[in-house]
């Protein structure tokens, strides 16, 4: 488990994701060319109620890696 401290919104919090998937956000940030917390603010403002951060995280890793897949 990796534990990462992003700002949102103008207040630091924590996010503790496994190694796979913050190794999985890095690389899909390299790949777009955007900061891992440009990502997470984006993520953190889309996010449906009721879903927590480290959740929405996964499943858009998981979204964007079924695009990937999907456009090869």
């Amino acid at each position: 488990m990796k534990k990462i401290s992003v700002s949102l919104s103008g207040h630091q919090t924590s996010i503790t994701l496994e190694s796979e998937f913050f190794d999985a956000l890095q690389k899909l940030s390299v790949r777009q060319n955007r900061s891992v917390a440009s990502i997470i603010n984006e993520i953190d403002s889309t996010r449906p109620s009721g879903r927590n951060l480290s959740s929405a995280i996964r499943v858009w890793i998981l979204q964007q890696t079924i695009l990937r897949f999907n456009n090869n």
